[in-house]
């Protein structure tokens, strides 16, 4: 892990030579947080393979002989997109689960005030 990390800090390295600070605290996060944080629910991975399979085309791979050809900037660019758009739908999926647990929390209280006005 360290040698990817001081890989990282020096490709992140800012002009005055200091590592960027996001890639200090993911340096200082142990491997298993690591680890739950880079594996996405079942429901996140479809949204991205469809949102990357429709940047990309949408051609069956069965059907078809697709390549895609690009350079090192492009591919730069798509891969950032990629992770924003992981980003977004695993923040999204957090706060639908706070969302419902909440909602089942308030219900849970108003039926308890229901029964004890009865």
């Amino acid at each position: 892990m360290k040698n990817v990390s001081n890989s990282l800090q020096e490709m992140f390295a800012g002009e005055n030579g200091g590592a960027n600070a996001l890639v200090q605290y993911i340096d200082s996060l142990n491997p298993e947080t690591i680890a739950r944080l880079s594996a996405p629910t079942p429901e996140v991975r479809q949204a991205m393979e469809a949102s990357l399979s429709s940047l990309l085309g949408g051609l069956p791979p069965q059907n078809f002989g697709v390549t895609i050809t690009t350079n090192r900037e492009n591919l730069g660019q798509l891969l950032a997109s990629a992770m924003m758009n992981g980003y977004f739908l695993h923040s999204a999926q957090q706060r639908m689960t706070i969302d419902q647990s909440f909602a089942t929390l308030t219900a849970g209280t108003s039926d308890e005030k229901d029964s004890d006005n009865d």
